[in-house]
């Protein structure tokens, strides 16, 4: 079973998904444990303030260190963290390898920084990763947290209902986007399914469909300007 803590300014921002869908399954078949930490408990000054405004004049309001230290510091007394992720504009791009390499993992710490970001000394002091899911800037680091754990959760051995169905998705294949999918009826609104799919010929069907991720893939690569 693997362990993730959360660690949110604002943890209503992730309290429903965590509870739908495969996520919310994934912990009734005790597959994964999901914990929420709410950053504003550790805030033990006399008006609670977990955010200051930034040295240097810049607008905009950055997360106070001493919430995180704190939490923190509490939970690693009480585990060893594979890793410590933070989500970042400055991390590295998540990719699939990613989230096969972290779905191995026993305990997760995800820290999401919101408003301005979080002060960097909490960064330098914790974070062992830091990921980007895009270039792009969010209010703040929950909902890339999400995405990440959605797609580390799901490789989960026993977590999806097929469990190859993880294995057959995009980008498991190094850099190649999966063939299409259809299911019944075979036609439907004056479109057809390929015949190909309907001919119960594997072998064919395997090669129509490494044909076509091939093709997804170049124009995948062409409309994100990724050099062949």
């Amino acid at each position: 079973m693997i362990r993730i803590d959360i660690i949110s300014a604002v943890p209503e921002l992730i309290v429903s998904p965590l509870n739908t869908s495969i996520i919310k399954r994934s912990q009734q078949k005790e597959k994964v444990e999901i914990y929420i930490h709410n950053l504003r408990d550790y805030a033990f000054d006399k008006h609670r303030m977990i955010d200051d405004r930034p040295f240097g004049g810049e607008p905009g309001m950055v997360l106070k260190p001493e919430p995180f230290f704190e939490c923190i510091g509490k939970l690693k007394s009480e585990r060893e963290y594979d890793e410590i992720i933070f989500p970042s504009p400055k991390g590295k791009l998540f990719n699939q390898a990613d989230a096969n390499k972290l779905s191995l993992c026993k305990n997760l710490l995800f820290v999401a920084g919101h408003y301005k970001g979080i002060d960097e000394r909490v960064v330098e002091t914790f974070a062992t990763a830091e990921y980007s899911i895009g270039n792009f800037i969010l209010s703040g680091g929950e909902l890339p947290a999400l995405i990440i754990i959605d797609a580390i959760i799901r490789v989960i051995p026993g977590v999806l209902n097929d469990s190859e169905s993880a294995l057959n998705d995009s980008f498991q294949d190094g850099e190649m986007i999966a063939a299409p999918t259809y299911t019944r009826p075979a036609e439907y609104n004056g479109q057809r399914v390929p015949d190909i799919l309907l001919t119960g010929n594997h072998g064919e069907i395997k090669k129509w469909k490494q044909e076509q991720s091939k093709e997804l893939t170049k124009n995948w690569k062409r409309i994100n300007k990724i050099s062949e």
